[in-house]
């Protein structure tokens, strides 16, 4: 699903070898080989690639000093993609003329940057800047390669950790695996497939077929996979996908599909009660009768990136973004910018379950040569840095088109077809570079219920950034077993709410600091109260300062969905509670206990509620709820609440 194009200037190179090669580079005298040569010539305008190369074998044999042979071997190895085997063959002309025409140089060097001879190209790329004058709609391109040759070398010099491990034969086989997708809790990665076509493949010009697969870490082992069945699996190509950190959803790339509106769409699918919805195209103003391809969610459940053809960009491809603003609904997609996307092709975009780290492909900045990996931050703002290379040897002389980095910043993974594999692309980790990762996450899983009936269900989850107000997770629980997976960002003071329309919310507080070590998940059922006189629901989101009884303001956030939920709910009467530990006197704790509580009740007085629907009081240390023998059990016990009256 990734899509390649010639770059203009080298289908202006293939002319230019096209008619300097019959012609002959230097207008050689005839030798006894030029007969052999005018066949393979002939071999190689009818693409006979295998012919041709015979007739040259027998031409060097008979005239190893003949150097059209050597430039004509050259090119049959460029369109074979042996760009070391072509280079070596165009510098043996180049030795053989002396002073060739310049382009010889421009063209010998390109195949040596693809193949990582970086001196060698650094040379002679300024070997064509001297003498190719003529060429000078060629220069930018040859000082783009300098510059790429300049930064392969010094990037060498300080290799990256990269120690890449096979998945194993239960994720890769004998065909192409590639573009992995892991969910925010490491439990379930889904792929791409390239298979050759079989009877069920409806395109009928495709000679392979893309399909997803998924597998199930069991025991800390991946376990066999499974295709996709139906209604994801089609007769047409599926692929470049991701799944949304929480599981909940597949967003992914069909291609050359008949009911499509352009060569590749996206489309999203729901899994509920463990089976995949039908899936739907994202329709306008998303998809266009252009290409759009590699789609990443954030986690936030809304925010979705991804790669297209579509016009008004900076280059070929470019990185675009579009919210979902409801289920299956989505804004007019924005482009990221010149911050991101260059006159190249920008694509594979990634965005890190952090929601701000985005690592993406691009053969348009400086690198190590054709698509390299980068990585640029967003910040509070909106903007995004400077992209950064993810350096050498995660990337190399080929394309790197993908990574996929697991939501604690410690592991990525990758698409490679080194040695030693079971066969095309494998899917491969590596422990990322400490320099390289992003901030982690960790999550909380389990299931919302009914406290009452324990019956499973259907609630919002939100994680909010109480300094910012910034909404860094969203995902709704699954209405059949209640099952919720919910990122949890680190480095901030994070408010998690379970809401649902009929109960009161729950919430928790996260605190943790930024840490590149493996971190603890939350494992938490979570019991929603019914709206009954009675039910007391902790807010563990309002904090004071130590022995003051002023909100701090990273108490608004959850202060305000309780003024929300007051409102939605008109009939309810409510006693805001305040509690302290065990540490002063009876009537120190009573006045500033109920002092707090004053506090949450006059704020909400101020957000429009009515003063006849609050009350509030002070309990003091009279109702602990934990051991005030410990600072934990202390801490637990200075609390505020809020109890259902009427």
């Amino acid at each position: 699903m990734m899509r390649y194009k010639l770059n203009i200037v080298y289908i202006i190179l293939l002319y230019i070898l096209a008619i300097l090669t019959p012609l002959g580079l230097l207008a050689q005298k005839p030798s006894k080989a030029a007969n052999l040569f005018e066949k393979a010539k002939l071999s190689m305008q009818s693409h006979d690639f295998v012919k041709a190369m015979n007739y040259l074998n027998q031409a060097q044999a008979k005239d190893p000093n003949y150097s059209d042979i050597y430039i004509m071997k050259g090119d049959i190895y460029n369109f074979q993609l042996k760009s070391d085997s072509a280079m070596v063959n165009y510098q043996h002309a180049i030795d053989l003329i002396g002073d060739p025409d310049p382009m010889l140089y421009f063209i010998a060097g390109s195949e040596g940057a693809k193949c990582g001879a970086y001196e060698y190209t650094l040379n002679t790329m300024q070997l064509f800047l001297q003498k190719g004058i003529q060429y000078s709609e060629v220069h930018p391109d040859a000082q783009k390669i300098i510059a790429n040759c300049r930064f392969a070398i010094d990037a060498m010099r300080h290799p990256r950790r990269f120690e890449l491990v096979n998945l194993g034969p239960n994720i890769n086989s004998e065909w192409d695996e590639s573009l992995a997708a892991i969910t925010a809790d490491d439990e379930q990665i889904v792929f791409t497939v390239k298979r050759p076509r079989d009877q069920q493949t409806v395109c009928a010009f495709c000679l392979n077929e893309e399909d997803l697969y998924f597998s199930r870490r069991v025991d800390a082992e991946w376990s066999p996979r499974q295709a996709f069945g139906s209604p994801i699996k089609t007769g047409y190509n599926e692929g470049a996908q991701c799944v949304s950190p929480d599981g909940k959803y597949l967003l992914y790339t069909m291609c050359d599909a008949d009911y499509g509106i352009g060569s590749c769409d996206l489309y999203w699918a729901k899994l509920m009660g463990g089976r995949w919805s039908r899936p739907r195209n994202f329709a306008a103003p998303v998809n266009t009768p252009a290409w759009e391809s590699q789609p990443t969610m954030a986690s936030d459940g809304m925010t979705i990136y991804f790669a297209s053809s579509r016009p008004g960009g900076y280059g070929g491809m470019d990185i675009w973004v579009t919210t979902m603003t409801a289920e299956g609904e989505f804004s007019i997609p924005e482009n990221l910018g010149p911050e991101i996307n260059t006159p190249g092709d920008d694509a594979a975009p990634f965005i890190h379950s952090d929601g701000r780290t985005l690592y993406f492909a691009s053969n348009g900045r400086v690198g190590m040569g054709g698509y390299d990996l980068y990585y640029a931050t967003r910040l509070p703002d909106g903007t995004w840095t400077s992209p950064k290379n993810l350096g050498y040897p995660i990337n190399s002389p080929a394309d790197e088109i993908n990574i996929f980095i697991n939501a604690s910043g410690t592991m990525a993974y990758i698409a490679s077809d080194k040695d030693g594999g079971f066969g095309g692309l494998d899917l491969y980790s590596f422990e990322l570079d400490d320099q390289l990762r992003p901030n982690p996450v960790t999550y909380i899983k389990g299931r919302v219920r009914d406290a009452f009936t324990g019956d499973p269900l259907e609630a919002r989850i939100e994680m909010i950034d109480l300094s910012t107000k910034q909404l860094l997770t969203s995902t709704t629980s699954d209405p059949k077993d209640g099952s919720y997976l919910a990122c949890i960002h680190t480095g901030g003071n994070v408010l998690l709410n379970v809401s649902h329309p009929d109960y009161p919310f729950y919430s928790e507080n996260f605190q943790l600091e930024r840490s590149y070590t493996e971190l603890s998940p939350y494992l938490k059922d979570i019991a929603l109260q019914p709206t009954d006189v009675g039910t007391v629901v902790a807010l563990k989101n309002v904090f004071f300062d130590f022995d003051r009884t002023e909100l701090k303001p990273e108490s608004f956030v959850e202060l305000d969905r309780l003024a929300d939920y007051l409102r939605k709910n008109p009939a309810l009467r409510i006693e805001v509670c305040g509690h302290t530990d065990d540490q002063g006197t009876d009537e120190y704790n009573d006045r500033l206990s109920e002092n707090r509580a004053k506090s949450v009740y006059e704020y909400l007085v101020g957000k429009g509620i009515p003063a006849d629907r609050l009350q509030y009081k002070g309990y003091g240390k009279r109702v602990p709820v934990a051991d005030n023998g410990t600072e934990e059990g202390r801490a637990e016990n200075r609390r505020t609440e809020f109890k259902i009256i009427r």
